[in-house]
Formats: C-alpha cells, structure tokens, sequence
C-alpha cells in the first residue's frame, strides 16, 4: 500500500476475529502515525482495527432482552425470528433453512467490548440502516460446494438477491447498541446509510438527546457582544475543562462518520447545526461519490462541508492498488471542489482522519 494506515470495518460474525488477528500483525503505532514525515522508512503496515456489525447481516442477531430460545426449540424460534425481522415475512422454508441460527444481541456487544478493551484505539464499525439491501437467496444445489474457499463465508458470492429486506425497526435495535457501546467506550464510529438518511439522523439524535449545546440566538449575542455562531467554528465554544468533563457523562459516541456520504443538503444542516454536541465527519469515496449515478448535489454537498470535517475512503473489499487508485481519486476531486492545492488537501485530509480516529 501506498496508503499508511488501512483504517478496516469488519460486518458480521465471520470478521469479528479475522480482524482481532490482523490488528495484531499490522498493530496501529498512534504516535509514529501524528509524527510521520512522509519517510518511506515510517510508511510501516499498520491496520486500525474497527469492530462492528453491519445492517446488512443485522437479522442474524436476535433481541434477547425480549424472547430466548434457550428454553424452547431452536429450529422453531430461528424460523419466528426470520419471520418477524424479515419484510415480506417468508414463507419459503429452503431459503430459511439456509439462514444461519441468529445469535443474540447481548452476547455480539458483550464480544465487542472485549475487543474494544484490547485494542484501545480500535473503533465500532461498521455500523448503520439500509433500507434498499436485499439478502442472497439461498445456495442452488452444488453450488456451494464449489465456492472458492479463499472467500471469507456468510456474503454473497454472486448468489441471486431475495426479495426479502430486513425491517428497518429491527435494524435500529443493532445499531442503537452498539451506539451505546460506543458511547461507553468513547470510540469513534463509522455510520453506513442508504436510503435512510432521515431515520438515520433521527436513530443518532437519540444518543444525544438532552446533552445538546446551547445555541445563543443572533439578537442575545450581539446584546452580550459574541461572535455569531458558526458553522466552522460551533466546536469552540466550550473550555478544555468542559470538553474533559461532558467527555465523562456522554450519552453519545465523541465522534461520527458518515461513510460514503450520500445524503441531501439538507441533512448535512442537520448534522452542522451548532446545537449537536457529537463531532460529526463526512467521508467520500471515488466509488459512490463520484459514480455515474451519484446526483451532480454532490458537488454542493462536498463544498457545504466544514473543511475540518471531510475524509476521503476507498470504501474497497481489499487492501493494494485498486485501494490506492480509488483513494488518490476522490483526494484529488476533494482538492479540485474545495480549491486546495494537492500537497495542502492531502495534509488537510491526513490531519482530520487522525483526529477522527484518535480524537
């Protein structure tokens, strides 16, 4: 890689390891990173690990708070399980059968902690609602025995799409525990949202509510003297002193990134109004952002955002190349957007990922 840091998100229950093992191969070295010169001979691998469970496999966890089948008969909850957290509700009993057995929410976050408490600077993600996913139909007959066995199982692999989504209530349950979890660790967390951008504003707003920041109207500002509120500069307002004490007491995850970004202006005003307490980022990769089917709004998106605030992604399955491409691509649409100069944006880039990962 050209690329310093692979900043990773795992998905589902097949990752959750797989990436405790290459966090310990590549550890991440905060200090060589905020120090790096640019020295090939600093240009170490180095993987920040992230421990998340992805809406797309969130209906193979179960709210145990609220029915357990340790007590009845397993085959019989899994298939009530899958017709309750399904839309439509299936009925057909080969696709079920090809479901895994759903775990249960409780044991997945008690599982993050741990990983989350060994890996200090790891993150949670990746994370977040999706409303047009559809899970892969079940296997054809032999086609799973010649599947390439070099693929980490439980994704797609070229598998027809069903029709059945995953409800959207159900996902917000994932999510809103492992929100929690952040919060508690204070980790940083990275947000997937597609078609969704309402609910998913509305699911984080909840972390946050009732620890929202002052906002002083114009008229009382200029009769006490303040500078007006500001976008850029709503973070400031607070002393070091009561940055370290509300980090204490949060409800709420320190710091967010929307991935991939797609939402409208709109909701970009949301997230920057002065009264949201959580440090909010906007990541953008060549992919989404600049495909063929990405609305020209991007562009208006991509300016509105506070120049502390952008990250660039690859938003990629695998680490090389490709990876490097892809990132170089979307740097160089940011600086084009914003005006920056190449050496200056990617500096300006570089700096805002370490302060959303590290804080």
């Amino acid at each position: 890689m050209k690329c310093r840091v692979l900043t990773a998100m795992s998905s589902r229950a097949q990752d959750q390891e797989l990436m405790a093992q290459i966090a310990e191969k590549y550890p991440i070295q905060r200090e060589l990173v905020l120090d790096a010169t640019g020295s090939r001979d600093l240009a170490l691998a180095q993987v920040l690990p992230s421990f998340g469970w992805h809406p797309w496999f969130s209906h193979q966890l179960y709210d145990d708070s609220i029915s357990d089948y340790q007590h009845g008969d397993r085959d019989a909850f899994k298939v009530s399980h899958y017709q309750a957290v399904l839309t439509p509700s299936p009925v057909d009993q080969d696709f079920m059968r090809s479901l895994p057995h759903p775990q249960p929410l409780s044991k997945y976050i008690a599982q993050a902690k741990v990983y989350l408490e060994s890996y200090p600077l790891a993150l949670v993600g990746e994370v977040g609602l999706d409303r047009s996913f559809r899970l892969p139909s079940a296997w054809l007959p032999g086609q799973e025995d010649v599947r390439d066995s070099a693929i980490t199982p439980g994704g797609r692999e070229g598998r027809r799409l069903s029709p059945y989504r995953v409800r959207i209530e159900h996902q917000q349950k994932v999510l809103k525990s492992q929100l929690s979890l952040a919060a508690t660790m204070q980790r940083a967390v990275s947000v997937h949202g597609v078609q969704a951008h309402g609910t998913v504003f509305e699911t984080l707003r909840e972390t946050w509510k009732g620890c929202e920041r002052e906002v002083v109207s114009k008229r009382s500002q200029k009769r006490r003297g303040d500078a007006p509120n500001s976008d850029v500069d709503r973070w400031d307002d607070t002393t070091e002193e009561e940055e370290e004490e509300s980090e204490v007491s949060e409800a709420f995850p320190p710091r967010i990134c929307l991935h991939s970004y797609t939402g409208p202006l709109e909701s970009l005003k949301q997230y920057l109004h002065p009264s949201v307490p959580a440090k909010i980022y906007f990541s953008f990769s060549a992919g989404i952002s600049l495909s063929a089917m990405a609305p020209t709004k991007t562009i208006d998106v991509i300016r509105a955002v506070p120049d502390d605030r952008l990250l660039v992604e690859s938003d990629l399955h695998c680490a090389g190349d490709e990876m490097d491409q892809r990132l170089e691509e979307m740097a160089r649409s940011l600086c084009s957007i914003k005006g920056w100069t190449l050496e200056d944006g990617v500096c300006r880039l570089g700096k805002n990922w370490a302060e959303f990962a590290f804080g």
